[in-house]
């Protein structure tokens, strides 16, 4: 479970990269708090809280 949810959170995150014309200007705000959810999840994936 903790694994698929790892790897949908990945998946976002690629998603959510600056990389479009119309989406140019918001910055890394979607792709910053995407990394920050991957990095949570990792964290209690290695210390077995999920």
């Amino acid at each position: 479970m903790g694994t698929l949810i790892l790897l949908i959170l990945v998946l976002l995150l690629v998603g959510a990269l600056p990389t479009w014309p119309h989406s140019r200007n918001w910055g890394y705000a979607p792709s910053g708090i995407t990394a920050l959810l991957v990095l949570v999840l990792l964290v209690m994936l290695l210390t077995g809280r999920l």
